[in-house]
């Protein structure tokens, strides 16, 4: 996961919803630029990216919901699968 958020921020989020896994905080956008998901130069539209383990992305899912986004990524890898 990524945030364009500040480092604080991402640490509370994290801390409030039990995050077990690690969420960059891309307070200069470069990451959000390079996936080309930074809208207006400040914020990152919510988009899922699946990686192969070879670095080339396998899929991407620009409409996500954040409150369906774990059953929607298990639809979506069965369907890679």
């Amino acid at each position: 996961m990524a945030s364009t958020d500040p480092l604080d921020t991402v640490k509370r989020f994290a801390k409030k919803n039990n995050a077990s896994f690690p969420i960059l905080s891309d307070t200069d956008k470069k990451v959000a630029k390079n996936y080309g998901v930074l809208i207006a130069g400040l914020f990152a539209s919510r988009t899922t990216f699946i990686i192969k383990p070879d670095g080339s992305i396998a899929y991407i899912e620009n409409k996500v919901d954040p409150l369906n986004a774990g059953d929607q990524l298990l639809e979506i890898l069965d369907r890679l699968m």
